[in-house]
């Protein structure tokens, strides 16, 4: 969530700067007598759009990309077929059975999960990547129901990283129907889970982007059957792989097994082990 409030108060307050600035150019040429009123209107709304709109493409043209090394991660295997969908990425695996929707963290690229999806794929459990507008989950919450109603497997599952596990939370929290179970990397819900749902939470030692104290405070609306799972000296960035994030806690592991240590969790809960 506080990624959520970050990207918001950023934006209130380019529109704050930019009502300030339309405001004094609509003084200083309504002074000058040269507006009627539906010329002031016209010139209100043109300036507002000429000063937000480009502010607000310029906040979210700057995001985290994936490293060369992730973007190896986006061609096919022996055993695992990757190819663009409408939704974003399918990682197709072996197995037929169960699958998840990932929702990637804020201002991520999402092809930065794509050595997480590989290895999850390859277990057995073919992963869909989606693709969020702007890059902001909170912009997409309900994108698991493209994949869901296109694809037919038996069993599926909701995740996310950080911001998109908050957001995957929330579907959650209405789509219980529609899943049966949610995985929860470096986030919590805000919203009420059913206990219907089998959850996996997991977190990191290391991590010091994730706000703890709203992670232990929320934890009341996970769900009975929730297997909680800390990995020993991984962290907040180490859950994707697009390079160190900003105020993140250095990892004594490395990404790899960080990421095995995923993909053996999430395993377990889909096998009912």
């Amino acid at each position: 969530m506080k990624a959520i409030i970050i990207s918001l108060s950023a934006l209130l307050a380019s529109f704050g700067i930019s009502m300030i600035i339309t405001r004094l150019i609509y003084l200083k040429r309504r002074r000058e007598g040269r507006l009627t009123t539906r010329r002031r209107v016209v010139t209100f709304l043109l300036i507002l759009f000429v000063l937000y709109v480009p502010g607000g493409l310029i906040y979210f043209s700057f995001y985290s990309h994936a490293t060369d090394n992730a973007l190896k991660y986006m061609n096919s295997t022996d055993t695992v077929a990757v190819s663009e969908i409408d939704q974003g990425y399918l990682f197709d695996g072996p197995g037929t059975r169960d699958a998840i929707a990932f929702y990637p963290g804020a201002k991520v690229d999402e092809k930065a999960y794509a050595p997480l999806m590989q290895m999850i794929a390859d277990a057995g459990i073919d992963c869909f990547l989606i693709k969020m507008p702007l890059h902001m989950a909170f912009l997409g919450k309900n994108k698991a129901d493209d994949v869901i109603d296109e694809y037919n497997y038996e069993n599926w599952y909701i995740s996310g990283h950080s911001l998109g596990g908050a957001m995957a939370g929330i579907y959650a929290a209405s789509h219980g129907d529609k899943i049966r179970g949610m995985i929860l990397l470096a986030a919590y819900s805000t919203a009420k889970i059913d206990d219907s749902v089998s959850a996996l939470a997991i977190t990191a030692t290391n991590d010091h982007v994730m706000d703890w104290e709203d992670y232990n405070e929320n934890k009341g609306n996970l769900p009975l059957n929730t297997t909680e799972v800390s990995i020993e000296g991984g962290n907040h960035s180490q859950f994707g792989d697009y390079g160190f994030q900003r105020g993140d806690g250095e990892a004594t592991i490395s990404q790899d097994e960080q990421m095995e240590q995923v993909r053996d969790a999430v395993r377990k809960l889909v096998n009912g082990e």
